[in-house]
């Protein structure tokens, strides 16, 4: 049998007996503040280990009943996997009764147990009364097939039966991922003298192992798991579905609050925008760009919600949204989510995430509202494959794995199966990372790509090829530059381009120069020789040649390339030959020492207009090192300079 980690949460109306029935179950008074013991209610959440007949232990939440505390219950209940629906006998169904079932099942808490407390206090006819009053309530409910028990706290009536139904029900539920990403809503953050910073919360998925490396989100913070309690006890690993405390070093307590969450680094993405399926409650009502509160695991945040497919939403009713949040959160596809109205304070609905950190959408556009029912119903792999799909540039897979809520291990292996078919392209993007985008999303940048190549050769026909930097900056801009350059090399491997240098040309490109520009070729070249140390500048070097003066630039550059001339200027070119002799005097001339360019412009008898822009692109090339007004040869030995 597979380890089970099961959390247990109660929920119900301000003093029915949650507290005193978690102390009857546990042996725990979960009321541990001295304002919660003077007022007799719950105000913060509160823990507690349950054992079971079976040796089993579970993790117990208990949440505030009142509704000023709405919140601390929305915080406690998001995680558990039974709820334990508490009425007591003596008063029926209240106010939170209601709002609190209405709050499990926007969630889809579908396992649960109906508790009527305090029935030493009634008789048995008005118990079978209150027993009527709920089965109603929960019909239409995920708590439509819950078993309801009777129990007092007090006598220890019906604790024993609570217990086995507990136990029978914790068998159904499947574990949690405990190979999946890390994540650890936190809803309690404070330090001990010795030990410093500690959160707690329940592990959704993955493991902590002691001295793990952890991150903080949305805030960033980095840190490590000095130490780990499961219900107290220390452990070396804690796993999904377990009540956890961390001692966290490098992160101090002031940097924490509740509603962050710890999370394996790298691997989560917190969003401000979110794509959702929304449910009203009835007789809610919500305007299109509402302002709302939205509270997700722990987590509190103020947004607004884009109603994509119209301008109100009635009560009772669904629809597609986008969810644009005022600061950060962490969140992935499936999750459920509860919506409370900006003031006054009242539960109007929730919803399940669809995905996350997507684009600002344009309303009523049908693509966009079939590809999101599409999302909805799918499952995450699909997901997934629609996001790269809907992605025409492509994506980092940690990106599109995050929005989709797969880990980097399990969208890897879906992207194998779809690689291996030549429907999607895998390349390498920065740190390590990959760049996924589809066979048609190559096409298109091929399409793209073409046509600006082959305009370039046309305008420019005696260049190599377009500069791979202008090529990025023109249509590839959004990409890193090792995708970049992997989309490059497949195209190169496809024989569809030439990469020479730093320069892209089409495979079908060779630059040849007509038999014209060979005899004017050959005259520029024998002019530059001509002038050896003080070679003519361009325009006297195409005098009587009939250029013009965008045809001349474009035949030197082409000697240069072709290693005729030497550019050692934005308007100087020398003879490659002269710059051979000129190496050879000037290395004769360091012999003795350092020298100046005086001295140099002596030894090649030329001018200071030629000789310093000369020397400057000698010290680029690294044969000479300027040291003040003095210049001395760079010295080559074996192995290198």
């Amino acid at each position: 049998m597979v380890l089970q980690h099961v959390i247990v949460g109660t929920a119900g109306h301000v003093d029915h007996g949650k507290t005193l029935l978690v102390k009857a179950l546990t042996g725990v008074d979960t009321d541990r503040l001295k304002e919660e013991k003077e007022r007799g209610i719950s105000i913060e959440l509160g823990f507690a280990p349950l054992k079971l007949p079976d040796g089993r232990q579970l993790g117990l939440v208990d949440v505030p009943g009142h509704e000023r505390f709405i919140r601390q219950m929305l915080a406690g209940v998001a995680g558990i996997d039974v709820v334990l629906l508490v009425v007591a006998a003596d008063e029926g169904v209240m106010p939170q009764t209601r709002e609190h079932l209405a709050i499990i099942d926007l969630l889809q808490i579908k396992r649960g147990i109906l508790v009527l407390t305090k029935i030493d206090l009634v008789e048995p006819a008005w118990l079978d009364l209150v027993e009527e009053e709920v089965r109603e309530l929960v019909r239409g409910t995920s708590l439509e097939e819950a078993p309801l028990v009777r129990v007092s706290a007090v006598t220890g009536e019906g604790l024993k039966e609570l217990k086995e139904i507990l136990a029978r029900i914790t068998l159904e539920i499947p574990p949690r991922p405990a190979s999946g990403r890390v994540r650890l809503p936190i809803d309690r953050v404070f330090s001990l003298p010795g030990f410093g910073t500690i959160v707690t919360g329940t592990l959704w998925s993955g493991s902590i192992d002691t001295g793990m490396e952890v991150e903080i989100l949305p805030e960033g913070r980095r840190g490590r798991a000095r130490g780990l309690q499961v219900h107290g006890h220390p452990v070396s690993q804690a796993q999904a579905g377990q009540r956890v405390a961390v001692n966290l070093a490098g992160v101090e307590v002031q940097d924490i609050r509740r509603g962050s969450v710890l999370v394996e680094p790298g691997l989560w993405q917190p969003a401000v925008r979110i794509d959702a399926n929304i449910k009203l409650l009835p007789g809610a009502k919500l305007k299109n760009r509402e302002r709302v509160r939205f509270y997700l695991a722990t987590k509190e945040a103020f947004g607004r919600v884009v109603l994509l497919d119209r301008e109100e939403l009635e009560g009772g009713m669904e629809a597609l949204a986008q969810l644009v949040l005022e600061e950060p959160v962490v969140a992935a596809p499936r999750d459920r989510f509860i919506l409370r109205t900006y003031s006054p304070l009242v539960t109007i609905g929730g919803g399940e995430v669809i995905a996350v950190n997507t684009p600002r959408y344009r309303r009523y556009d049908r693509q966009v509202l079939e590809t999101l029912i599409k999302r909805l119903k799918g499952s995450l792999p699909e997901i997934f494959l629609d996001i790269i799909r809907g992605s025409k540039e492509g994506l980092e897979l940690k990106k599109a794995s995050a929005q989709a809520g797969l880990t980097l291990e399990e969208a890897q292996d879906v992207l194998k199966a779809e690689a291996s078919q030549g429907k999607l392209v895998v390349l390498p993007a920065a740190e390590g990372e990959q760049y996924v985008i589809t066979s048609e999303g190559l096409e298109r940048f091929w399409e793209r790509t073409y046509p600006l190549l082959k305009d370039f050769h046309r305008r420019y026909p005696l260049r190599v090829g377009l500069p791979k930097e202008e090529l990025r900056s023109r249509i590839f801009s959004r990409l890193d530059w090792r995708t970049f350059q992997g989309i490059l090399e497949r195209w190169s491997g496809e024989g569809k381009i030439n990469l020479v240098g730093n320069s892209v040309a089409l495979a079908t490109y060779k630059v040849e120069l007509d038999e014209r520009q060979k005899r004017i070729a050959q005259v520029l070249i024998e002019r530059y020789r001509a002038g050896w140390f003080q070679p003519p500048l361009p325009e006297e070097a195409g005098q009587g040649l009939d250029l013009a003066p965008e045809e001349l630039e474009e035949l030197l550059h082409f000697l240069v390339r072709q290693g005729h001339l030497v550019k050692v200027g934005d308007e100087l070119y020398f003879h490659k030959e002269a710059v051979t002799a000129a190496q050879e005097e000037i290395r004769r001339l360091g012999r003795e020492g350092p020298f100046t360019l005086g001295a140099v412009r002596d030894r090649l008898g030329s001018s200071r207009k030629y000789v310093l822009p000369l020397l400057e692109y000698l010290d680029q090339i690294k044969f000479t090192r300027r040291i003040g007004d003095k210049r001395t040869i760079v010295e080559v030995r074996a192995g290198g300079e």
